[in-house]
C-alpha cells in the first residue's frame, strides 16, 4: 500500500501524462504538492522500484507503467460528474423520441468516439448463441421480397432481397431446403453451412439456384456482420503512441478481426470493466473499457478502446451514463 504522498504523486503523474502525453518532471510535482525536489525524487524512485512508474530514455521525467495505471484505476481514480457538454450531446440523442433505440445506441457510440478521440465498439447479442429457427419470405413485388430470419430466442431480422425473373416456386423450394437442413445452426455459422451443405446440392432441386443461393448467403452474412459495429477506428491516428505505421496497421487489423472483437464481450460481468495493456487481447499498448447492457431478452456489450494513456475517469462516467440511459429507455 502506498503512503498518502506516494499516492498523490502517482495520481498526479498519471493525470498529467494523460493530458500532455509527455513525461512528468519532478519540478511540476514539487510546485503542485509543495515538496522539496529531493523528497519528490526519492518518492518517484520508490514508485519506480515498485513498478508503478517508468523512466523514458529521452527525459528525466516519469510516465506511468501498466501496473501504475492499474493501481490508479483501482485505488486513486475519482469519478467526477460528467461534464455538461458531454452530457448535453448524449441527452440530445436519447431524448429524440423519433429515433429507434438501436439507432440511438449507434449514434451515441459515434459521439463518444468524437468526444474522446478513442474508438468505440458495440457487440450485439452473440449470434453464436442465437440459433436459426426458420426463415420465411414475403413477396414485395415481382423482383423483390423480404426475408425474415427467426431465431430460437424469438429475435427476428428482416432483409430485402432483389431477384430477377425468379419463379415463386423456386423461392419456396430454396426456403424449404434451408429450413430442412440448417435449422438449429448458430446464426454466425449459417453462411458456412450454406456453402458446404446447401451449395453442392441445391442445383438438384432448384433450377435458378445460383441467384437464390447468392441472395440467401448474403442475407446471413449481413446479419452476422451487423453483430459488430466499430466507430472511430481512425482516431488512433491522432494518438502519439500510434504514430508508427506498423503499429497502426497492427491495431487496425485487430479492430477488423471479428474473433478479437467478440472476445471483448466474453466476460459475464455487467459492471464497467477496465482492461489495461496485456489484460486485453486487442493490443498491449491499448486499454479496453467496457460494460454490458440488457434490452428485453437481448444483451449487448459496448466498449471504448484507446491508448493506455486514457482519460479513465471520463470514459467510465460516459459508459455508465450510456448504460443507464439504454436500460432506462427500455423500461419506459
Amino acid at each position: 500500500m502506498l503512503t498518502s504522498r506516494q499516492s498523490k504523486i502517482l495520481k498526479l503523474i498519471v493525470e498529467q501524462y494523460v493530458k500532455l502525453a509527455k513525461p512528468v518532471s519532478s519540478n511540476l510535482i514539487c510546485k503542485t504538492l509543495k515538496c522539496s525536489s529531493a523528497t519528490v525524487r526519492n518518492e518517484m524512485a520508490t514508485l519506480e522500484e515498485l513498478g508503478l512508474l517508468e523512466k523514458t530514455h529521452t527525459s528525466s521525467g516519469r510516465i506511468p507503467s501498466e501496473k501504475g495505471y492499474r493501481y490508479y484505476v483501482d485505488n486513486l481514480m475519482e469519478l467526477k460528474e460528467m461534464n455538461a457538454e458531454d452530457m448535453l450531446k448524449l441527452q440530445i440523442i436519447f431524448k429524440n423520441q423519433e429515433m429507434e433505440l438501436s439507432d440511438a445506441i449507434n449514434k451515441s457510440l459515434q459521439v463518444i468516439s468524437d468526444m474522446t478521440s478513442y474508438a468505440t465498439v458495440i457487440l450485439g447479442s452473440s449470434s453464436h448463441e442465437n440459433l436459426l429457427k426458420k426463415i420465411e419470405v414475403v413477396p414485395v413485388d415481382d423482383e423483390s421480397m423480404i426475408c425474415l430470419v427467426v431465431t430460437d430466442k424469438g429475435h427476428v431480422e428482416h432483409k430485402q432481397i432483389k431477384l430477377e425473373n425468379v419463379d415463386q416456386i423456386e423461392i419456396k423450394k430454396t426456403v424449404e431446403l434451408i429450413n430442412n437442413l440448417i435449422v438449429g445452426t448458430p446464426i454466425d455459422e449459417v453462411s458456412t453451412k450454406l456453402e458446404y451443405e446447401i451449395k453442392p446440392i441445391i442445383g438438384k432441386y432448384v433450377k435458378q439456384h445460383e441467384q437464390l443461393y447468392n441472395a440467401f448467403y448474403h442475407v446471413f452474412s449481413d446479419i452476422a456482420s451487423e453483430n459488430i459495429n466499430v466507430q472511430g477506428k481512425n482516431k488512433f491516428l491522432t494518438q502519439p503512441e500510434f504514430s508508427n505505421i506498423d503499429k497502426i496497421k497492427e491495431v487496425f487489423e485487430k479492430l477488423d478481426d471479428k474473433e478479437v472483437l467478440n472476445d471483448i464481450k466474453e466476460d459475464a460481468d455487467n459492471n464497467i470493466k477496465v482492461y489495461i495493456g496485456k489484460e486485453n487481447n486487442v493490443d498491449d499498448d491499448c486499454t479496453v473499457v467496457k460494460t454490458k447492457y440488457s434490452v428485453g431478452d437481448d444483451e449487448a456489450t459496448i466498449a471504448v478502446i484507446g491508448p493506455k494513456r486514457m482519460e479513465y475517469d471520463r470514459v467510465v462516467n460516459i459508459l455508465k451514463y450510456i448504460k443507464e440511459n439504454i436500460e432506462k429507455d427500455n423500461e419506459e
